[in-house]
């Protein structure tokens, strides 16, 4: 049972989305915010597996709490579940430390897919959303190869990442163990002075 939160202030939408996952087999919604303020204070009593979180709300913003929540609560997995998808508020809420970024217009299925895929270790975005990440790795990746010294198998990995991939799909592509992608991760975190997979994908895709 994966269990969820959602931080919004459409309540309409909170509780649309509370009763879709309260009939989607393998899921439980175990609280709903209508304020960053109100899911910071609660949140780590819930302890959800996975957090929906809206970016434009009143006070403050969906970005500024996952970085508070991160900083708390470390191995929360959060998804931004919202209608903008312009460059700037994608890579400041990866920087953030969000682990997935969903268009509100996306079919049901996709949500569930993402809750899925976001508490399985991988990187959930929408298409439109991973298609920009990936254009801008395109265009960063000769300079981040001469800035952090990446090898080619790391370049590798962090595109998998990058396209939002888990770490079985990326060991069954690249022909490694799952073991080896983490190794290999370490290596990354130390060249690119990061702490975490989500924080490496951002710096890969700005630098």
């Amino acid at each position: 049972m994966i269990t969820v939160s959602i931080v919004d202030d459409n309540q309409k939408l909170r509780d649309s989305i509370t009763t879709f996952l309260g009939g989607a087999p393998g899921f439980r919604c175990v609280s709903a915010y209508g304020s960053a303020a109100a899911a910071l204070k609660h949140l780590p009593d819930d302890k959800p597996d996975v957090v929906l979180m809206d970016i434009n709300m009143s006070g403050m913003d969906g970005i500024e709490c996952v970085a508070q929540l991160k900083a708390r609560m470390p191995e929360l997995q959060i998804v931004m579940f919202t209608v903008y998808e312009d460059t700037d508020r994608i890579f400041k809420a990866l920087a953030a430390g969000a682990n997935g970024y969903l268009l509100k217009r996306a079919a049901p299925v996709k949500l569930l897919e993402a809750i899925r895929d976001v508490n399985a270790g991988g990187s959930a975005m929408s298409s439109s959303i991973a298609r920009k990440v990936v254009a801008s790795f395109q265009k960063a990746a000769p300079a981040l190869k001469t800035e952090a010294h990446l090898s080619p198998r790391e370049q590798g990995v962090l595109d998998c990442l990058a396209k939002g991939m888990t770490y079985k799909a990326i060991a069954d592509q690249l022909g490694i163990s799952i073991e080896t992608i983490r190794t290999h991760l370490k290596r990354v975190y130390q060249k690119l002075h990061v702490q975490s997979r989500t924080e490496a994908v951002a710096k890969y895709v700005r630098l």
